[in-house]
């Protein structure tokens, strides 16, 4: 298998940056310095610093989806440790997770019911990353991961209840 050269493909970055954009909208546009283009453009920079090789699109959307999970996690613990900025400034919907999709929830909280779900269901817990910051779709977690739509049926489904009850 040749790999996946993501510096070629202006679909993966035009999916990327509706991504960044749709996390700035989640997070009610109110974060003063990070706009979709300077979210997308660091991760994309952090990625091109890393020697990983890509095996398809979803694969490397896989992995800018966590560079930018961290990113934003970095940025909100940063701005907890100064304890400036409003709360709503590191805050964001937990879309398809829960009874309503406009639920707001602290980055840094998210982060942590993340973690938990990981130490009890790993797959489960890629799955949900991909998903809520990735963007992915089912196939495409299938297609990044090697597992089953079924599998990952599942696994989301297990996530979306954790993470739901973890954050009520």
């Amino acid at each position: 298998m040749e790999g996946f050269s993501p510096e070629l493909d202006q679909d993966v970055y035009a999916h990327l940056r509706a991504l960044a954009e749709r996390i700035y909208a989640e997070r009610g546009g109110s974060h003063p310095t990070l706009q979709p283009t300077a979210l997308l453009h660091e991760a994309w920079m952090k990625l091109e610093r890393s020697s990983s090789r890509y095996v398809s699109r979803a694969h490397f959307i896989a992995v800018a989806a966590r560079a930018m999970r961290q990113i934003l996690v970095n940025r909100a613990r940063a701005r907890s440790a100064q304890k400036r900025g409003g709360e709503a400034q590191h805050r964001t919907t937990l879309s398809g997770i829960g009874t309503d999709p406009n639920a707001v929830v602290d980055v840094l909280t998210l982060d942590e019911a993340l973690q938990a779900l990981e130490a009890v269901n790993p797959r489960a817990a890629e799955v949900a990353l991909l998903r809520t910051f990735g963007g992915l779709t089912v196939p495409e977690v299938a297609e990044a991961t090697g597992l089953s739509e079924a599998t990952v049926g599942r696994a989301w489904r297990f996530a979306r209840v954790f993470l739901a009850d973890r954050l009520s």
